[in-house]
């Protein structure tokens, strides 16, 4: 029985590695990078504010969470911190940004919201920078 539970232990612990890699890397790579590249040009910011925080730090704020924290992600380093800020920025995005949109255009966000919140509950998993310093 102990065995069994290894290995479960084991598969749990390569999904949560599987959900880090792919929509931590997702996020800072199709999503988080061209937001970085447009705050880095300043050429004419446009962008949502819909916390009424101005363009410029609502720009700032969803690149570090997108950029910064889904590669935080990716490795295993401050993984619910990361995935908090994550989670929050994916909420406002599905509820507040696309709100008044039709599902499908919400659908994405939702997404991974669902998956930030399940690495924020759970942990990262022993494959992990996080796991690895906490066994220091």
């Amino acid at each position: 029985m102990a065995y069994q539970d290894d290995f479960n232990a084991k598969l749990t612990d390569i999904a949560l590695l599987l959900l880090r890699l792919f929509f931590g890397g997702f996020m800072a790579l199709l999503h988080g990078w061209p937001k970085l590249n447009k705050l880095i040009s300043q050429s004419s910011l446009e962008f949502p504010d819909p916390l009424g925080a101005g363009v410029f730090a609502s720009l700032s704020l969803t690149v570090f969470s997108e950029f910064i924290c889904g590669l935080l992600l990716c490795i295993g380093l401050f993984s619910r911190v990361s995935s908090f800020f994550l989670a929050v920025t994916m909420t406002v995005a599905a509820f507040v940004i696309h709100g008044p949109d039709p599902f499908a255009k919400k659908e994405l966000a939702i997404l991974y919201l669902v998956v930030y919140v399940v690495i924020l509950l759970t942990g990262p998993g022993r494959y992990s920078l996080d796991a690895k310093f906490s066994k220091i």
